[in-house]
């Protein structure tokens, strides 16, 4: 069944008898929570044991590579995958038991799933139509919303009519024309051309804003997620790594998976010589001598570690400098990227980045130049790292 029968079914009238007996509660803090959810195909978790909570009015993004788990985590929350096991709560609410025409969420697949042979008014009135509201009454909140997504001079046009950025918007009035309790997005802008998708992503952010309804939001771009969200739950594999603001994941990552995904970063391997507290001291053989780390999460006593120093943290630094870590090499190449220079330096065990900003008297670098990186302690960041990025670090 394509997305547009999905939708379909998904709007038609309810039978009151598959009803739930109370309505759902709005008043409850979380919009929706996620406890333990799973998902199996008669084979391997897809999803494994997942658990987050999207706050009212907050804007959530699953992010994750192909075979994560996201996209399925959102069909169990819209209710077009039943869960083997855990629980998703609308409000307080468990809901895994209830239809999905009944969830009262809205959803923007990423191919939009309009209606061709219905004018614009028509697609984001239907949920209204199929919830008996009265044709007056549909089309006057139909037009509003359209006016909130500043397509109103396009009401009576037909889908084939309007670019792929308007059609987006389109799906997105009909997913909030009926007030959901929170609104999923499927990779709605993966269709789109950069320039087009960089503008909507603000778009759908300003409307978010203004509407103030909760989203959740399944996407693979990272800018993307860092772009748009209040919170990011990074998935792999089927499970959470990280949950935070773009903030925290990008800057604090507490895995090495989180730190190679979100962004470019260069990963150190290093044994731990001590900690405290948050700070540790820590050796690799890149250095000369002990350097300084930060601690972003609970490391396990024993196994590999390493610390993830994203490429604009390193900097260029001579025998005056303070540092709390430094590493010697020679410049493999350096190339000018406009707002800034990205120098690739050759070192003992590996090859490092550094990204410079354009105006921070940048020296003459030439293939050959040696020179000297180094870091503060707040800057890196000690991980655990799995024995495959261990193998490929080094």
């Amino acid at each position: 069944m394509n997305n547009a029968a999905v939708l379909e079914t998904w709007f038609e009238e309810p039978d009151c008898q598959a009803i739930p007996q109370e309505p759902l509660a709005r008043h409850q803090d979380a919009a929706i929570t996620i406890q333990g959810l799973c998902k199996s195909y008669d084979g391997p978790m897809v999803v494994d044991r997942v658990e987050f909570t999207v706050e009212n009015g907050e804007f959530v993004t699953l992010l994750g590579p192909s075979g994560s788990g996201k996209t399925s985590t959102l069909m169990m929350i819209a209710g077009f995958e039943q869960p083997t096991a855990g629980d998703i709560l609308l409000r307080g609410r468990s809901i895994v038991d209830v239809p999905a025409r009944y969830r009262d969420l809205g959803i923007v697949f990423q191919s939009y799933a309009l209606f061709p042979h219905m004018s614009v008014l028509e697609n984001v009135a239907f949920p209204l139509r199929m919830r008996k509201v009265a044709r007056t009454e549909r089309r006057r909140r139909a037009a509003e919303m359209l006016e909130r997504v500043d397509l109103g001079a396009y009401k009576d046009r037909l889908p084939r009519q309007l670019s792929g950025g308007q059609q987006q918007r389109v799906a997105l009035a009909r997913a909030l024309v009926f007030n959901p309790q929170a609104l999923l997005l499927d990779e709605p802008l993966g269709a789109l051309d950069k320039r087009l998708r960089d503008q909507l992503q603000l778009e759908i952010k300003a409307i978010q804003k203004k509407v103030g309804v909760s989203i959740v939001f399944v996407t693979h771009d990272q800018n993307e997620a860092m772009m748009m969200s209040d919170k990011i739950v990074v998935m792999n594999r089927g499970r959470v790594e990280q949950i935070g603001t773009p903030n925290e994941v990008y800057n604090h990552p507490e895995t090495s998976f989180v730190a190679t995904f979100l962004g470019e970063t260069n990963l150190i391997p290093c044994v731990v010589d001590s900690k405290s507290g948050d700070h540790a001291i820590i050796s690799t053989s890149l250095c000369s001598h002990r350097c300084g780390a930060t601690i972003s999460t609970r490391l396990p006593e024993n196994g590999n570690y390493g610390i993830s120093i994203r490429p604009e943290r390193l900097r260029l630094v001579d025998d005056t400098s303070e540092a709390d870590g430094c590493i010697e090499g020679h410049v493999l190449s350096h190339v000018f990227l406009g707002a800034s220079h990205r120098v690739v330096v050759a070192t003992s065990g590996q090859n490092v980045v550094l990204s410079i900003p354009d105006g921070a008297n940048v020296p003459s670098l030439d293939p050959g130049d040696k020179v000297r990186c180094g870091w503060n302690v707040c800057d890196a960041q000690l991980l655990a790292m799995d024995t495959e990025t261990m193998l490929h670090a080094t």
